[in-house]
């Protein structure tokens, strides 16, 4: 855990892209609001950022599972990583478009990404394991970070919709791994 970690409640990025989509995510609005934060937050709690990784964490975070509803897809790591690129590049930042995808397209890589150019993809694929497995893994992070971090932004039913949505999956497909992993 980095010392020194400080609880990121609101960032103003995060509110930005994930108000343009409150209608369409409905439901699960607050649900993956709290996901959102709560990896984000794991993220600077696993790493030091500077204030451009931190930028590039929101965004990625954000984006990374906005497919399930803007696309309303299980296969939802294109077109989230795809709207991504499409903001970055509205907002005059082509050249993070790689990372921000490899970021997105990796997080739920079964295996670690070992790519020392892009620090951020392995960052953001721990904490995103760390939220999922509802901290049963953790990397190292101290229970009092993530007791604050569950305490502050509730699931909210985010796992149980998780859980559905993957049921669907398994129901149509029982031999094949759904589209989101990777290996």
């Amino acid at each position: 855990m980095t010392a020194g970690f400080e609880l990121i409640v609101e960032h103003p990025l995060i509110e930005e892209i994930l108000g343009q989509w409150r209608e369409q995510i409905g439901a699960q609005w607050s649900g993956y609001r709290g996901h959102v934060y709560r990896m984000f937050n794991c993220c600077l709690a696993l790493r030091a950022c500077s204030t451009e990784e931190t930028t590039k964490l929101a965004v990625a975070a954000a984006f990374h599972d906005l497919g399930l509803w803007s696309d309303q897809t299980v296969d939802y790591l294109p077109p989230s990583s795809a709207r991504a690129a499409a903001w970055l590049q509205s907002r005059g930042l082509p050249e993070w478009v790689e990372e921000i995808r490899l970021i997105i397209d990796n997080h739920h890589k079964l295996r670690t990404f070992q790519d020392e150019r892009w620090p951020l993809v392995e960052v953001f694929r721990q904490a995103d394991l760390v939220d999922f497995s509802l901290h049963c893994i953790r990397f190292g992070l101290a229970g009092g970070v993530l007791r604050q971090l569950r305490n502050r932004f509730p699931n909210a039913g985010f796992h149980w919709f998780l859980a559905k949505t993957a049921a669907g999956w398994f129901l149509r497909h029982p031999l094949s791994p759904p589209p989101f992993l990777r290996w």
